[in-house]
């Protein structure tokens, strides 16, 4: 029999009916036959081991060609399930199956062609809202951006639309954009990068719009700074200081986008008055005054877990100031307390651990307050202020094996502070160093220091002053300022002038025990932390040359603001004297983004 004939004898109404058996003609199909014919392993369905009899197989299914059915789920041949022949018939036929060899090849490849043309993704229509041609597209009274929009379409417009927003990635699918209408459709923004991927965009009709120009529109500008594309005039509805001002024209210098806040990290279940940070050895620590236990709680950095973890400690009775020094390579430590005596520690990097190496003398520290470290002249001194009616404020030198007693400032004050500066006293000359004590019996005082004598003098002092607890300075392009603390009236904020400083702002700060300036990258804070009420933080405003209220934070009796920078993190650490001491992490936040 003929190739012909045979497939003249199939019944075309067998492609349309899978499941129903072929002739019985071309049941004769082996593995081996069919594998050498069809060039393509021969696969057996789940069931086909339960219908395979005398060596024939039944149930066939092929493996699908990749390059052409674009997926590997196997199909049964031609959708059917073939009935097997009885071993002995098979026997009997000999070579008559080996026409339907052929056949079962022809039959195979036009069964993968309908499946591949089955498989073909159907052609965008036309959404109903719009008209279309083959490159353009015109959409009335549309609610939103539909997606079905034919592809290759190269001009789109919307007019009369419903729709205020539009959602991103809306023109994804329209990659051959060449022209864009999205004129009078109420819209208030658009979302970021709407336009990415439109390489082809030469013409973009934005206007008649209601745009808001705020930090969501940033990137808007920004991109009508670089495109390539013609685009018409558009103009700003708000907000009111930028109402009617033409968007082509802004600059991102215009967008003040980027916020900070301090935001709560970590809790340390204790009680601490002063907080100071310091490197060693190439690594950043805190070190934790705790009066109650008399400890100085040395924290690090754990770089796994992302948190302060214990390090090391001091014991000792009513510290008050655990103050760190580093010379050249060696850490010491300045431990004041209010009973015992103050001592210094080393730290003994073989025994890794402190060692007391020297006791302050107790005849003239009775009360410290507050210690300040500084350097002249290569030469490292600290300063004790004590509050004692009998103590004396001093500056003790190190001389390459210990400390010694340099200098006492004046007897019976009762100091609460002592702050370390450096100001020119006239324009366009040197800065030289200057120490402030303030004390609860006068007005700060400020002491110059003498090259000639190596010691400072008394030189003048802040008038209209009184009661001030505490002066921390900070500097702003070239200017010194100082915050002074005051637990009754206003604490103020003053600025150098050459040979006074002078008042430029006051805050109301009832109970403030801390008035602590300091900057975190290039914004200059300072937080005025209370007994009464919340702490306020203020941010520097560089145009009104004054602080301005930024945030409140919840602290029990705070008495320091210490900043700590580890790995690019940067951490605000607020002492409490009657809670627990908290850990804040400086946040910023690009709102363009």
């Amino acid at each position: 029999m003929q190739d012909g004939s045979l497939l003249q004898q199939l019944d075309p109404s067998h492609l349309a009916a899978p499941h129903r058996s072929l002739p019985r003609a071309v049941h004769c199909w082996s593995e081996e036959q069919l594998t050498n014919q069809l060039q393509v392993p021969v696969l057996k369905s789940r069931d086909t081991e339960a219908k395979e009899k005398g060596g024939l197989l039944c149930d066939l299914v092929l493996e699908q060609d990749n390059h052409h059915l674009n997926s590997r789920s196997p199909v049964h041949v031609w959708g059917y399930f073939f009935d097997c022949m009885e071993s002995e018939r098979s026997q009997r036929m000999g070579n008559a199956c080996i026409p339907l060899k052929r056949i079962a090849y022809f039959l195979c490849l036009l069964s993968a062609l309908l499946l591949t043309e089955g498989k073909k993704p159907a052609k965008p229509k036309c959404p109903a809202v719009c008209t279309c041609t083959k490159d353009n597209a015109l959409c009335e009274n549309a609610r939103s951006i539909p997606r079905t929009v034919p592809p290759d379409v190269i001009s789109l417009s919307f007019v009369r639309s419903g729709f205020t927003e539009i959602s991103e990635g809306s023109f994804l699918f329209t990659p051959s954009l060449q022209l864009l209408s999205l004129a009078n459709n109420n819209l208030q923004t658009l979302p970021k990068d709407i336009f990415k991927g439109l390489d082809s965009l030469t013409n973009v009709d934005l206007r008649g719009n209601l745009f808001n120009c705020d930090c969501k529109l940033k990137w808007l500008v920004e991109w009508l700074g670089h495109t390539n594309a013609t685009v018409e005039d558009i103009y700003c509805e708000g907000p009111p200081e930028y109402k009617k001002r033409k968007i082509n024209s802004l600059s991102s210098k215009d967008f003040d986008c980027i916020i900070t806040e301090f935001a709560k990290s970590q809790d340390l279940p204790y009680q601490s008055l002063s907080i100071d940070t310091f490197s060693y050895m190439n690594d950043e620590y805190v070190v934790i005054a705790q009066p109650f236990t008399g400890k100085c709680i040395f924290l690090e950095w754990d770089h796994v877990e992302k948190t302060f973890r214990n390090y090391d400690n001091i014991t000792g009775t009513s510290t008050v100031v655990c103050k760190p020094i580093v010379i050249e390579t060696q850490l010491y430590v300045i431990v004041a307390q209010l009973f015992g005596g103050s001592h210094i520690y080393k730290r003994d990097s073989f025994a890794n651990k402190f060692i007391k190496i020297q006791d302050i003398e107790i005849l003239k520290i009775r009360k410290p307050n507050d210690i300040e470290t500084f350097k002249i002249e290569n030469n490292w001194y600290f300063v004790v202020a004590d509050s004692s009616k009998a103590g004396f404020t001093t500056i003790y030198k190190w001389n390459g094996n210990g400390f010694y007693s340099h200098q006492s400032l004046h007897a019976w004050y009762r100091d609460t502070d002592v702050e370390y500066l450096e100001i020119a006293r006239m324009p366009q000359t040197l800065r030289t160093p200057h120490l402030i004590l303030s004390s609860s019996s006068q007005r700060p005082v400020i002491y110059q220091w003498n090259k000639a004598t190596q010691l400072f003098i008394n030189q003048t002092d802040i008038p209209n002053m009184e009661d001030v607890y505490a002066v921390k300075h900070f500097s702003v392009k070239g200017d010194v300022y100082i915050c002074l603390t005051r637990f009754i009236g206003d604490s103020k904020v003053m600025k150098w002038g050459g040979s006074s400083f002078q008042d430029i702002q006051r805050m109301p700060s009832r109970g403030s025990m801390v008035f602590q300036p300091l900057q975190i990258n290039n914004y200059q804070y300072a937080i005025l932390g209370s007994d009464y009420s919340f702490t306020q933080v203020y941010n520097w405003d560089a145009e009104k040359a004054k602080f301005v209220k930024f945030q409140e934070l919840n602290v029990q009796a705070p008495r320091s603001f210490t900043h700590v920078s580890i790995n690019k993190r940067n951490f605000l650490f607020a002492s409490s004297f009657k809670g627990n001491t908290q850990i804040y992490k400086h946040v910023i936040v690009d709102l363009s983004a």
